[in-house]
Formats: structure tokens, sequence, C-alpha cells
């Protein structure tokens, strides 16, 4: 059973439901595995929760 795991900006429920089609349907074709075989994980995280260098990213220009 594969996990895609997918770390990102809050989404709404439809983007998110996109997501989940996609990345499960391009994986399936791509492993040769039925689609009901992928198990996808949504992990939002707040800009203030992610550091790029030496700053916060939700403190970039």
């Amino acid at each position: 059973m594969p996990v895609i795991t997918i770390d990102g900006p809050k989404m709404t429920k439809d983007q998110k439901a996109q997501l989940v089609k996609e990345f499960s349907e391009t994986a399936s074709k791509i492993m040769n595995l039925p689609v009901e075989a992928m198990v996808t994980i949504i992990r939002e995280v707040e800009s203030e929760n992610v550091g790029t260098g030496n700053i916060l990213l939700c403190d970039r220009g």
C-alpha cells in the first residue's frame, strides 16, 4: 500500500479532493497498482511553522 504524503498550505476541501484524485490516479498508473491501493495524507502547514534559510516563511517579502 503506497502512501503519498503532501505537506502544504491550507487548502479548501475541493483542492484537497483534486490533489488526492490526481496524485492517486497518476501513482496508480506509474506503479501499475489499483487506485484503491493508494493512501494519501495531507498535512496543512502554517507559514509561521516553516523556516527557509534563517527566516520564517511568513516573514519573506
